[in-house]
């Protein structure tokens, strides 16, 4: 059984036929997926989800796209959520140099405020890193001491992956280890330590190969690690036994 670590269920790509792609992931042996919030709109939909849904939990939080709408009660709401039995993490958070839709600095502050959140009711994080690696290791290092969490979709280098695990982060691979420009993944899949592994779909987005360009949903979460495992040379039950158990232990499922 595979566990999808990363996933956004709720997006208006799923509106026509939610219930069907939630049941193909079950019937093609996901055991279990969190949804994951990027804004507080979004958030609460992954909340409803999770209440709805035996083997769907949530995750709250403020993507740094949606910063610069950051308001002072939204971290309260945050924490509140924290407390539901189906809310597993605080995410996606973290910096986006690539698009920077919000202000480099206010994302560090929405991003450093929601690690305080996550400390303060004893949740893991879920981070969003794109073209910003030296300045989130930085902000790890100094503000997310007693935290735990996941760096999802990671694109970082090997050597910040070995930096992020000494921290007791977890390193989340998705579709990208799939494609044929795929460049420092396969290695960075092959050296991580496998109790520190796990893997996702980001749905709908990063769709892996042979289906790439078209809608990703938490199924094809079996071509990821189909993909891992090949690269660490293990069998497909042995990669799914270790991140389903992972993403339990990280999740506190």
């Amino acid at each position: 059984m595979l566990f999808d670590s990363h996933a956004h269920i709720d997006d208006e790509k799923f509106d026509e036929d939610r219930e069907e792609v939630i049941a193909r992931a079950f019937a093609s042996g996901v055991s279990s997926f969190v949804n994951v919030g990027a804004c507080m709109a979004s958030s609460a939909r992954s909340v409803a989800l999770a209440a709805q849904y035996d083997n769907i939990y949530a995750a709250v939080g403020i993507h740094p796209h949606d910063a610069k709408n950051a308001l002072e009660a939204d971290y309260e709401q945050l924490a509140t959520w924290s407390k539901l039995a189906k809310v597993v993490a605080i995410g996606e958070i973290g910096l986006d140099y690539y698009y920077d839709l919000s202000p480099r600095d206010v994302q560090q502050t929405v991003f450093i405020r929601q690690i305080d959140v996550a400390r303060q009711m004893n949740m893991p994080i879920i981070i969003h890193d794109r073209d910003a690696h030296g300045d989130l290791l930085e902000i790890l290092k100094k503000e997310a001491k007693g935290v735990s969490g996941i760096l999802h979709c990671f694109s970082g280098s090997l050597e910040m992956a070995q930096e992020v695990i000494k921290l007791g982060f977890y390193i989340s691979i998705a579709g990208p280890v799939t494609f044929k420009n795929a460049a420092k993944l396969p290695e960075i899949v092959a050296k991580v330590p496998l109790e520190r592994l796990l893997v996702e779909t980001d749905c709908p987005y990063l769709t892996p190969h042979p289906y790439r360009g078209k809608r990703n949903e938490p199924a094809y979460v079996k071509l990821v690690a189909e993909q891992v495992a090949s690269l660490r040379g293990i069998e497909l039950s042995e990669l799914a036994e270790a991140t389903c158990y992972n993403a339990k232990k990280i999740f506190g499922i």
